[in-house]
């Protein structure tokens, strides 16, 4: 890829996103210095970062390649002053690659988030928030933010008619207002008492004593999500689909709740979180014409947006981030990530190009 297929990889790029054009407006390359052009900055960015060689091995492929001639301290520097421009080309990769195709049914958006650390920090520095669309095999959106900031639907810029499926992290009442009011659908996994539910005609709704009184493996609710933040909302009409996992399954979930509290010296669970294990339990906004069934085989898909965090941390090894500059981190980041999209969009059309005919 930075080699022969160099040219093929340049190719691929948005057309809008005029390398020297945005690196300029990054202060990516203000001055040039032994890197001739934006396209062998990029180059540089993508030896570093997803093929995984050192500072010192990249400076010195860039001089034997006649890519670059710069030391492997005059690369950090680079380096370091190019994860804005990074950015800004993977936000346009996404832009670009983003497209429904026809026939297919409502498009969904798998949300999900993952923390990265640094070399030896005892906890983690950085947080990656993505989309990911399972027509398209890909992801719909990314963000690199600081761990502190946690995840949200708030992040996710909305497409109307979108149906965003997201766990018990996802489940805040103001993101859930966000995509609503933006035109969307949710379906979110939530948890006995993590949101302010009451019934449709405004009494309280007592989720676990309204679980204990099921007679049947599941049941459907009408409920009215409220808004903590805001004491004067009326409330968003959603339902809430629970239904009982098998026993061996909650056994397991109960001992990993309390494995998890003995880890972490936290007290454990309580008797009535241990009880609620035993449901999985999902709200949405979609309307009844979707079945409680279909609603709980939209949230099954989410292993999928798992699987794609899996592929990037064992390809690409964002997992294994080696620089402790966190600017050069971000630059490292973002070029796995560039790469990472890339080939995803390769993939996809390979996918979509029809066989070769058959020879006669």
């Amino acid at each position: 890829m930075l080699s022969e297929g160099w040219p093929a990889l340049l190719a691929r790029l948005p057309a809008a996103f005029d390398l020297e054009t945005t690196a300029r407006q990054h202060r990516a390359l203000l001055r040039r210095r032994g890197v001739p052009d934006a396209a062998s900055l990029l180059r540089l960015a993508l030896g570093y970062g997803a093929y995984g060689m050192s500072l010192r091995v990249t400076a010195g492929w860039a001089g034997v390649a006649a890519v670059a001639a710069l030391s492997d301290v005059a690369l950090l520097k680079r380096l370091r002053g190019a994860a804005d421009w990074l950015q800004a080309l993977l936000d346009a990769l996404l832009a670009k690659r983003v497209r429904l195709p026809a026939g297919l049914a409502r498009p969904l958006r798998l949300v999900d988030a993952s923390s990265i650390s640094l070399p030896r920090s005892a906890g983690s520095v950085w947080r990656l928030h993505v989309g990911y669309d399972p027509h398209r095999t890909g992801f719909s959106a990314i963000e690199l933010t600081e761990a502190s900031e946690g995840e949200s639907l708030k992040r996710q810029a909305v497409s109307a008619g979108a149906i965003y499926v997201g766990d018990r992290g996802y489940a805040q009442a103001g993101g859930l207002r966000h995509v609503h009011d933006g035109g969307a659908d949710f379906v979110v996994r939530i948890g006995w008492r993590q949101l302010r539910l009451r019934q449709p005609g405004g009494a309280a709704f007592d989720l676990l004593g309204t679980l204990r009184r099921l007679p049947d493996e599941w049941g459907e609710f009408a409920v009215l999500l409220l808004d903590g933040l805001d004491p004067g909302y009326a409330g968003l009409p959603c339902r809430l689909i629970a239904r009982r996992k098998p026993p061996a399954q909650a056994a397991e979930q109960r001992r990993r709740m309390l494995q998890r509290a003995r880890e972490r010296g936290a007290r454990p669970p309580s008797a009535e979180t241990l009880e609620a294990a035993q449901w999985l339990v999902v709200l949405t906004s979609l309307a009844p014409s979707e079945s409680a069934e279909q609603v709980l085989e939209i949230y099954r898909l989410r292993w999928q947006v798992e699987l794609a965090f899996k592929r990037i941390k064992s390809l690409g090894h964002i997992d294994r981030l080696p620089a402790k500059d966190k600017q050069l981190a971000r630059s490292w980041l973002y070029a796995n990530l560039i790469a990472a999209v890339l080939l995803d969009n390769l993939a996809q059309d390979l996918l979509d190009s029809p066989p070769c005919a058959p020879a006669h």
